[in-house]
C-alpha cells in the first residue's frame, strides 16, 4: 500500500470529508492522519472521517517532518504541485525519506466518479441551472442599462443564494466584444437591447462543482435557453456553429474513445466553417471537487473514456473586437454515451 502526503484542500476533502487552509493529510500503510493547528482542531475532530486528527505545535511542515521521522517512513508519494519549493525543502530537511513525486495523483485517483458522487454533481448542476434562470429573470426586469460590473455583482449575489451556496469560480459576465475574451473581467460597458450577453457560472453542492455557460441575446423575453435569435446575422451564424459543434461533441462521447477524439469533433466542425483560429482553448475539462480536474478534453490528451468520467463540453468562437460565443454543459460518460448533468 502506497504511503502519501496531501496538502491541496480539495484533495484532502475527498479523502476525509473535511479540509481547511492549513492542513496536511498523511496516509501510512492505510493508517490516516490529519495534521492542523489549534484554529481548526475542534472542527477537524468533528468533521474529518476515518483519520486521526493531530494538532501541530511548532508549525505544519516542521511537525510533519518530525512525525514522519518518528514513524520511520521510508517512501512517501507527494504531488509536487501541492508544495512550494520552500515548503518541500523544509519537509525534506535532514530527511532520509525517499520522496516520490507524482503530479496530480489525487486527481488521477478520483477521475472515475461513483454513483453517489454523480448524484451530488447532478444536484449541483440543478442548483446552478436554477440560478441561471433566476439571473435571467433579474436581467429581464432590471438589467437594461446596467454595467458588466453591476451585472457581475448581482450574478454573484444570486448564485450564492443568500450564503447557502458557494461559487465554483468567479462568474464571467460579458457583453458583445468583451465576450471575445474567454475569461473576461467585468467592465463598465452597459447592457442595451439586442446585445449579446455571455454568462459562465457555477455553484458548489457538498463541495462538488457545477459549471455552465450560455450566450444569449438581450431582448424583452431574455432567457438562457439554447434557442436564441440574434438580430445581428453574424452573431446568429456563429452561435449556430458553436451550438452544433457542442451537440456533435456530446453525441461522439463513448467508452473507449480518446479524449482528443471528442475535441477533434468540435474543432473540425468549427474549422470547417472558417473559425478554427477563433477556437483557442480545449473543448472541456474534468469537474468534481475541483472546478478543473481530469480528464482534459484537448487536442493532445489521449486518455481513454470510461464510464463515470465527468467533464465539461464547451466549444467557443471568439472574434476579437466583435463578440464571443461559448456554450457549455457538464456530462457524465455512461455505457450508452453521455448524460448531460
Amino acid at each position: 500500500m502506497r504511503n502519501f502526503i496531501l496538502k491541496n484542500e480539495n484533495a484532502i476533502y475527498h479523502e476525509c470529508g473535511y479540509s481547511c487552509d492549513n492542513a496536511l493529510f498523511i496516509d501510512i500503510g492505510g493508517i490516516r492522519f490529519f495534521l492542523t493547528d489549534a484554529r481548526y482542531g475542534i472542527e477537524a475532530k468533528e468533521l474529518a472521517k476515518n483519520c486521526q486528527v493531530l494538532q501541530v505545535q511548532r508549525g505544519l511542515i516542521k511537525d510533519a517532518r518530525e512525525f514522519l521521522r518518528d514513524k520511520r517512513v521510508k517512501n512517501l508519494t507527494f504531488d509536487p504541485c501541492d508544495f512550494s519549493v520552500a515548503e518541500f525543502e523544509e519537509l525534506n530537511k535532514n530527511s532520509k525519506i525517499n520522496f516520490k513525486p507524482k503530479p496530480n495523483f489525487s486527481q488521477i485517483s478520483r477521475i472515475l466518479k461513483s454513483e453517489d458522487e454523480i448524484k451530488i454533481l447532478k444536484e449541483a448542476a440543478r442548483l446552478g441551472a436554477k440560478c441561471f434562470d433566476e439571473f435571467a429573470k433579474f436581467v429581464r426586469e432590471k438589467g437594461e442599462g446596467m454595467s458588466e460590473e453591476e451585472l457581475f455583482f448581482n450574478a454573484e449575489f444570486i448564485f450564492k443564494q443568500k450564503g447557502s451556496l458557494e461559487l465554483s469560480f468567479s462568474p464571467i459576465v460579458a457583453i458583445n466584444e468583451n465576450a471575445a475574451k474567454a475569461h473576461a473581467l467585468p467592465s463598465k460597458k452597459r447592457l442595451k437591447e439586442d446585445d449579446l450577453l455571455l454568462l459562465d457560472a457555477g455553484v458548489k453542492f457538498k463541495r462538488y462543482c457545477s459549471d455552465r455557460t450560455r450566450t444569449a441575446c438581450f431582448t424583452a423575453d431574455f432567457s438562457f435557453s439554447k434557442e436564441q435569435k440574434f438580430k445581428n446575422q453574424k452573431q446568429q451564424e456563429v452561435y449556430e456553429i458553436v451550438k452544433e459543434a457542442q451537440s456533435l461533441a456530446i453525441k461522439a462521447i463513448e467508452i473507449g474513445k480518446k479524449t482528443k477524439e471528442i475535441d477533434d469533433v468540435a474543432r473540425k466542425f468549427i474549422s470547417k466553417h472558417g473559425f478554427g483560429k477563433e477556437f483557442f482553448h480545449s473543448t472541456g475539462h474534468g469537474v468534481g471537487v475541483d472546478i478543473h480536474e481530469l480528464p482534459r478534453i484537448s487536442m493532445k490528451d489521449k486518455t481513454l473514456l470510461k464510464a463515470g468520467m465527468v467533464f465539461s463540453v464547451e466549444p467557443g468562437i471568439y472574434i476579437e473586437n466583435e463578440f464571443g460565443v461559448r456554450i457549455e454543459d457538464v456530462v457524465v460518460v455512461r455505457e450508452n454515451g453521455a448524460e448531460i448533468l
